[in-house]
């Protein structure tokens, strides 16, 4: 029972001093705030409908209609 206590004791010590795992918190936390902002600025696109409209005529003219594209 005590090797055991020991082994556990030198795995949590050296998984504590390892910084790998930062890193990756770090970039983790970066992609939360940037997709965070860009919901954000989308909606802000959205709520005028420049961006809504923008979105169904490249829609219409990647589907074949290209009577709604403009050259």
């Amino acid at each position: 029972m005590n090797q055991l206590f020991v082994r556990v004791s030198n795995f949590m010590s050296s998984f504590a001093k390892k910084e790998d795992g930062a890193q990756v918190i770090e970039y983790a936390l970066i992609i939360a705030v940037v997709s965070i902002a860009l919901v954000i600025a989308l909606q802000g696109l959205t709520t005028g409908g420049y961006f809504a409209t923008f979105i169904t005529r490249v829609a219409a003219c990647l589907s074949g209609n290209m009577g709604v594209c403009n050259p």
